[in-house]
């Protein structure tokens, strides 16, 4: 297990160097002084989404959605939820096809919702179509980062 992990800041997008064993004790920001973690997923665009993929150390899980799609808007809530629950053992990240659509190209988002977990700059699962908070929250267990194990 890593001693310290790099962590993009959702505000600022400064990387931070924290503790591993500090991650729950609501770590701030070096650059900005803003919560690093604030159980809200992370809507971000293509260089934000980069940032995250490339400069920080903790599993992401990407929502793959749209805003005219149902089942996307049905699970939306899930995934807040989860996010709450979940973090800071993984950052949650929203996309929205219709404006990030050479991410979606990229990744080749064929449906949606379509979850994607990632890990060290590359993809380890995906789950297509919209899930329960019980059933996310099962799919996204064996992919946390726990602290202490």
């Amino acid at each position: 297990m890593k001693e310290t992990l790099h962590l993009v800041c959702p505000h600022c997008a400064g990387v931070n160097r924290i503790a591993a064993g500090k991650l729950g004790d609501a770590p701030v920001c070096g650059h900005c002084k803003q919560a690093l973690f604030t159980g809200e997923p992370l809507e971000l665009d293509q260089a934000g989404f980069e940032r995250q993929l490339s400069r920080s150390d903790l599993p992401m899980v990407v929502d793959f959605w749209a805003p005219w799609c149902a089942p996307c808007r049905m699970m939306a809530p899930n995934f807040h939820q989860a996010a709450i629950d979940l973090e800071p053992g993984m950052r949650f990240v929203k996309i929205n096809t219709e404006e990030q659509q050479q991410l979606a190209a990229r990744f080749n988002i064929r449906s949606i919702p379509t979850l994607a977990v990632f890990r060290d700059g590359r993809e380890i699962a995906r789950q297509s179509g919209a899930l329960d908070l019980n059933a996310l929250k099962h799919w996204l267990r064996p992919y946390l980062f726990v602290t202490g194990a």
